[in-house]
C-alpha cells in the first residue's frame, strides 16, 4: 500500500462489510479523505502524511466520523512526538534494535482468511530485563503495528486479535511495567491508533500476572474489559478465541512456525527501511498548536487514575 491514489484491494464480501460494519461509503471516500487532507493543511502544529491510504486508515479506524477522526489524527501524531523513546532511531539495521527484532516479541501471524481478523502473537516475556527496557519491548512492538496497518488492509474493516504469552515474564519484568509506561500505551493505542482490537487473550499466566494486569485494566475503556480473556495455560480455551489453523505450531497450530513467521516480518521491516526513517519526519510542533500545548502530563498523567486504582 501506501503512495498517492487509494486503489481498493478488498473483496466484494470485505467491501460489503465495510458499508454495514464502518460507515464506509465508496462514493463519498474520496470526498471524505480529501476533507480531512484540506484540514491537516489548516492544521499549523501537525506534520502529517497526507498520502490518500494514510487518512483512509484514519477514517475507518473511527467509522467516518470526521470529527473523531480528526481528533484521533491529532493525538496519534502528538503522542509520536511526545514518546521519542518509542518512535526515533528506528532503523532496523541499528545493532541494538536489530538485536530486539529478531527476538520476535510481536509477530501478527500469517493471514489464514481474508474474512478472519488478524492476529497478532505478543511475547513480551522473551528479553532479557537485564539488558532492555520497556522502552526497547514499546519501540518494537509500534514498529511491528505501523508496518502491519501500513501493509495489510483487511485490518481496517476486520479489526484484530491480540494473543499474549505472559509464560516468560519474571518479577524483573513486572518491575519496569510501571504504572506511567503501562498509561502511555494504553493512550496510544486507543486513543491514538487507528485499530478496531476485538479480542485480548492472555495466555501462560505466571503468578505475578495478577498485579499487573489490574494496572493494565484500569486505563482500559469499558470496551475493551469485555474483550478481554485469560485462558492460564489452557490452550483449548485459546481456540475457542483462535482457531487452531490461526496459530503456529508451537502453539498447536498449524499456520507455519515461529521462525519461519520471525524471518518474513524481519524481512517486511528491511524492506520498508526507507519508510520507517522517513516516518521521524512526522509529528506536531507544540510551539505552533491554536490554543494551549500539550504535554506529556495532560497526556499522560496518572495522578486521576491513581486514586482510583486504591479506591478499588
Amino acid at each position: 500500500m501506501g503512495g498517492g491514489e487509494y486503489v481498493c484491494t478488498l473483496s466484494e464480501e470485505l467491501q460489503q462489510r465495510a458499508k454495514e460494519e464502518i460507515n464506509e461509503d465508496p462514493e463519498r471516500r474520496a470526498q471524505d479523505i480529501e476533507h480531512i487532507r484540506d484540514w491537516l493543511k489548516h492544521q499549523p502544529h501537525i506534520k502529517a502524511r497526507t498520502d490518500d491510504w494514510t487518512i483512509l486508515r484514519f477514517l475507518r479506524g473511527c467509522k467516518f466520523s470526521l470529527e473523531r477522526t480528526k481528533e484521533k489524527l491529532d493525538m496519534y501524531y502528538t503522542c509520536k512526538t511526545l514518546c521519542p523513546e518509542w518512535y526515533k532511531n528506528r532503523d532496523p539495521q541499528d545493532k541494538k534494535l536489530r538485536s530486539i527484532l529478531e527476538l520476535g516479541m510481536a509477530l501478527p501471524l500469517p493471514r489464514v482468511n481474508e474474512g478472519h481478523r488478524r492476529v497478532v502473537l505478543g511475547r513480551p516475556g522473551i528479553r532479557d530485563p537485564t539488558s532492555t527496557s520497556m522502552d526497547d519491548l514499546a519501540q518494537n512492538v509500534l514498529i511491528t503495528l505501523d508496518l502491519l496497518l501500513e501493509e495489510d488492509e483487511t485490518i481496517g474493516v476486520t479489526g484484530m486479535e491480540l494473543v499474549l504469552d505472559t509464560k516468560e515474564l519474571t518479577f524483573q519484568h513486572a518491575t519496569q511495567m510501571t504504572p506511567v509506561a503501562i498509561k502511555k500505551m494504553s493512550t496510544l493505542f486507543q486513543e491514538g491508533y487507528p485499530v478496531r482490537p476485538k479480542g485480548l487473550n492472555y495466555i501462560n499466566t505466571p503468578a505475578a500476572f495478577d498485579t499487573v494486569f489490574n494496572i493494565f485494566k484500569s486505563f482500559m475503556k469499558e470496551k475493551m474489559k469485555r474483550r478481554v480473556h485469560i485462558h492460564g495455560s489452557d490452550l483449548e480455551s485459546l481456540y475457542k478465541e483462535v482457531p487452531k489453523e490461526v496459530l503456529p505450531v508451537e502453539y498447536g497450530g498449524t499456520n507455519g512456525t515461529i521462525e519461519e513467521i520471525k524471518k518474513y516480518w524481519l524481512d517486511r521491516v528491511d524492506a520498508r527501511r526507507d519508510w520507517l526513517l522517513d516516518d521521524e519526519n512526522y509529528g506536531v510542533d507544540e510551539s505552533k498548536r491554536p490554543g494551549k500545548a500539550k504535554t506529556s502530563a495532560d497526556l499522560f498523567g496518572i495522578e486521576g487514575s491513581f486514586r482510583k486504582l486504591t479506591v478499588d
